[in-house]
């Protein structure tokens, strides 16, 4: 059933961004209500749709992850008329998006005082690597090289390996939520005052505002934290153990847990061991504890210890690989894979929306968009006639 009443029913935002950070942003919003326009480069589109495999017949899974509930309008900005488009859409429009490379959008006549022009009240949101007025502006800024540079893979990986990147495009995925929640937060300023403003948000910035408990370690104490692998620096036991048939995870996040699991493990005697008997002193032996534990965790299987656990009231769990996680039953009771058709790919499957409101719910409305799908539509609604739609077709306009 198609939901009408959405927290951002009415927003209109012009998304000029590809690959993850920016989509991403403007598919959050999407979701919400938000009518989003993806404005494309005619002939090419989003980068990202050339991104695979996999490709579901010619439509890259990668760009369909990150652009559902969008229109799409294919441009060729290197012509005045297209930019006269893009203008039309801009004085409609109450955010604008975008995640180029510094110094892009100038010389496309398109930063923030070029806008304010056309739309005096406009929010745009920048979204870069390092941000408008860091030393750094100017690097290359892809997930990976940020994920390294804001320290991410410095405590990713075991102790004894290389540095590891996050299994997924963390860096840049911050961004965009971190973009849409400057957006919001410059939507309730608007409501109140009538003004628009810049928003910049880097990717830097927002690796960095998640490094919590570990960047204060350092803060606190001038020591770089370590990689540890899958163990908690400041709480143990809380890891992987191999068990007979794979590995449990194991959070033992307090005193009172490890009484109860020490009693599951079968282990009373380690509750009055001193090495091991408070938090402090477990983190200081936590090597000797570990191999404790995974000469009892061995002796059965990964289902038999988290039927243990959990009826000891410890917090357990599985490492599942994603085809047990996606057809998992809680993904199907949170309505978190849905399936709609497609254009060009026909019935496909997109992850849903985490954030469940209960008046006025988000929705997977429309899929994501072919080059310049909604063309006909928007040009239409910007009030060109079919004459003139058809002459800017002819000219290579869109």
């Amino acid at each position: 059933m198609r939901v009408l009443n959405k927290p951002l029913s009415g927003v209109k935002v012009v998304d000029l961004s590809r690959f993850i950070a920016g989509p991403y942003c403007t598919m959050k919003m999407g979701d919400m209500g938000a009518e989003v326009v993806k404005v494309e480069t005619a002939g090419k589109g989003d980068d990202s749709r050339a991104l695979g495999p996999p490709f579901i017949a010619g439509e890259s899974a990668y760009y369909l992850s990150f652009n559902r509930n969008k229109k799409s309008i294919a441009l060729n900005l290197r012509e005045d008329k297209a930019k006269e488009i893009l203008k039309r859409l801009i004085r409609r429009a109450d955010v604008f998006v975008e995640n180029f490379r510094l110094g892009v959008t100038a010389e496309m006549g398109l930063t923030y005082e070029d806008l304010t022009k056309i739309k005096p009240d406009i929010i745009y949101c920048s979204i870069t690597g390092y941000g408008h007025n860091s030393p750094y502006r100017d690097k290359p800024s892809f997930d990976v090289m940020v994920q390294g540079e804001a320290g991410l893979m410095s405590i990713t990986g075991f102790h004894e390996g290389p540095p590891q990147r996050v299994g997924i495009a963390i860096a840049d995925i911050l961004g965009g939520l971190h973009a849409v929640e400057g957006i919001l937060l410059a939507l309730l300023v608007r409501g109140k005052t009538g003004k628009g403003q810049f928003i910049d948000v880097s990717l830097m910035d927002s690796v960095l505002a998640v490094l919590t408990y570990q960047a204060g370690h350092f803060l606190a104490t001038g020591e770089a934290p370590q990689r540890a692998g899958n163990r908690h620096s400041m709480i143990t036991p809380y890891d992987c153990f191999e068990s007979q048939d794979g590995y449990i995870i194991l959070a033992v996040g307090n005193q009172r847990l490890w009484e109860s699991f020490v009693r599951a493990l079968g282990r009373d005697d380690l509750y009055k061991d001193p090495r091991f008997a408070i938090m402090s002193e477990r983190n200081r032996h936590h090597s000797e504890l570990k191999d404790i534990i995974v000469s009892m965790t061995k002796k059965k299987t990964t289902a038999e210890w988290v039927g243990i656990m959990e009826a000891a009231g410890v917090p357990c769990g599985r490492i599942r690989a994603l085809d047990q996680v996606l057809t998992d039953p809680h993904v199907q009771e949170r309505e978190m894979v849905v399936e709609m058709k497609h254009a060009g790919a026909g019935l496909i499957k997109l992850v849903g929306i985490p954030i469940k409101l209960s008046l006025t719910p988000g929705e997977v409305a429309l899929p994501p968009p072919m080059l310049g799908e909604h063309n006909l539509e928007i040009l239409n609604d910007l009030g060109y006639t079919q004459q003139e739609i058809d002459d800017l077709r002819n000219n290579k306009i869109i």
